[in-house]
């Protein structure tokens, strides 16, 4: 086959998906425009304090936000894309390290009556604390910004990852129980051949639920932690300056991150169940 023919085989099977796809599309596509045109509309009543879309792209900065992601002005006046990577790389950090803890404190207390009616308890008061409410005391525990945002996603996310993983642990159906007991299987065994295996649905469903949480936490510890690079701090600093636009541009950008975040985690535990 020519180049020129493997370019036309090419472009007919990407036509030929792209056709496939577009009744899916098709209604997101509407339903954005029909809310960026209501939006407009009441953006331009009397009165309206709220930019609307086209003010948004009539602002200068604002589209400098948009259209070049890469700036780097120095100290906290970057782009976009050094914000957000600012925030994901302190979310990963404390994302990776609240499942550790979260799982393997879930396995105990899922394993271990005992060490579940101890802990019960404090986990329960502790999960219900907002993550705006750690930051003061993390502040004063650990003195810096950086540790003490690490900490306000780690304390918030820890919280989902646990109790589903525990939850999960001790719904092993009996019957799995009873053939390890027929089978002898070691300790390691179980884990790895029981154990895992059956909690594994419940374990990701509290790794989604705390990434998103996580996520949402990095804003708010941003937000109040003045001085530091990232997506919270740049809302809050924009707000101070009464860049309004500048706002709404980074709310676009959080949910749009949220959203594949959480898309990531589904196909992660598509990949790894399926196994």
């Amino acid at each position: 086959m020519t180049t020129l023919q493997r370019r036309g085989a090419n472009r007919n099977d990407f036509m030929s998906q792209l056709q496939k796809q577009l009744p899916d599309l098709i209604p997101p596509i509407l339903a954005i425009a029909a809310f960026l045109f209501v939006w407009q509309l009441f953006a331009w009543l009397p009165g309206a304090t709220l930019p609307g879309p086209v003010q948004i792209f009539a602002d200068k900065d604002t589209r400098d936000y948009i259209f070049y992601p890469f700036l780097d002005r120095g100290g906290t006046d970057k782009g976009l894309f050094w914000q957000i990577l600012a925030s994901l790389q302190r979310v990963a950090i404390s994302y990776t390290l609240a499942a550790i803890v979260g799982i393997g404190l879930g396995i105990l207390i899922g394993t271990n009556k005992m060490m579940n009616k101890a802990l019960d308890p404090i986990f329960q008061l502790l999960r219900t604390v907002p993550p705006l409410a750690w930051v003061p005391i993390s502040l004063a525990a650990l003195r810096q910004n950086e540790p003490a945002a690490l900490f306000v996603i780690f304390i918030t996310a820890i919280w989902p990852i646990l109790i589903n993983t525990a939850v999960g642990v001790k719904n092993i159906p009996q019957d799995y129980n009873n053939v390890a007991k027929v089978l002898q299987l070691t300790k390691k065994e179980y884990f790895f051949n029981i154990l895992i295996p059956a909690a594994l649905p419940y374990i990701f469903t509290g790794l989604r639920i705390a990434i998103g949480l996580a996520w949402l936490a990095i804003i708010a510890a941003e937000i109040v932690m003045s001085g530091i690079v990232g997506i919270g701090f740049f809302i809050w600093n924009a707000y101070q300056n009464n860049a309004v636009t500048e706002v709404i541009v980074a709310l676009v950008y959080i949910g749009g991150i949220g959203l594949i975040l959480d898309k990531f985690m589904v196909w992660l535990e598509s990949k790894i169940i399926q196994q």
